[in-house]
């Protein structure tokens, strides 16, 4: 896919904007798994993978039980994505995260990764974790720069984070994010807008933010 110059919303220094994401963008979180490089899918998963493999993990997400955020590119494709898988029986949060390569070294990634801790902190789980192999040399760094103690045995990587709502959690910080999210989404649309060529009418918030607008979503309500 060809990608644009990054929009003025794509530059805020205050953050990387981290969207919630909910089921009507499985198409979109299907699509940026099957583009990743054979290799890359592999420290994604900790094995290979095939097509039908990734496609039947997304269809598989439960999102009234697990939580999963994106970051949208200048084009609005998903550049990352976090899947926080919810173990509400043991209290512990499992972390999976990815990052398309030509996006790479900008901090998505660990923006993902903080706002899985904010999300799962908020929630009231005591223990956020990541799987990954030993060679996923970037996963651990991120892991170790965001405070998880990581443990490397047999070629497998453990990394955990315990968990306290005072220290990672914050209703409010959760509140700005998912409204910074939904204002940065807007405002790449309006770019793209713009940036076409010849009269164009522009897309409602609705189609640019499938099952978002809702209710009190920019007043940082649910």
């Amino acid at each position: 896919m060809k990608r644009l110059p990054e929009s003025p919303a794509a530059r805020v220094a205050a953050g990387v904007a981290v969207l919630r994401l909910n089921p009507r963008y499985r198409d979109d979180i299907a699509s940026h798994l099957l583009q990743l490089p054979a290799d890359d899918r592999r420290l994604r998963f900790g094995h290979s993978i095939s097509d039908d493999a990734v496609r039947k993990y997304v269809a598989g997400i439960d999102f009234g039980r697990d939580s999963v955020f994106g970051i949208h590119g200048a084009a609005l494709d998903l550049i990352g994505v976090a899947h926080v898988a919810l173990d509400s029986g043991h209290g512990v949060a499992e972390l999976g995260v990815s990052v398309d390569p030509s996006s790479r070294t900008k901090g998505y990634g660990f923006a993902l990764l903080q706002r899985a801790v904010l999300h799962a902190a908020n929630l009231g789980y005591r223990v956020l974790f990541m799987y990954c192999l030993a060679e996923n040399g970037i996963m651990m760094h991120l892991a170790q720069k965001a405070g998880l103690t990581v443990v490397i045995e047999r070629g497998e990587a453990d990394a955990r984070l315990k968990l306290d709502r005072f220290a990672h959690g914050g209703a409010i910080r959760e509140a700005l994010a998912d409204q910074f999210a939904l204002v940065d989404c807007m405002l790449k649309q309006q770019f793209l807008w713009l940036a076409q060529p010849g009269p164009a009418t522009p897309k409602s918030v609705d189609e640019v933010l499938p099952g978002e607008r809702r209710e009190g979503a920019f007043a940082g309500i649910g």
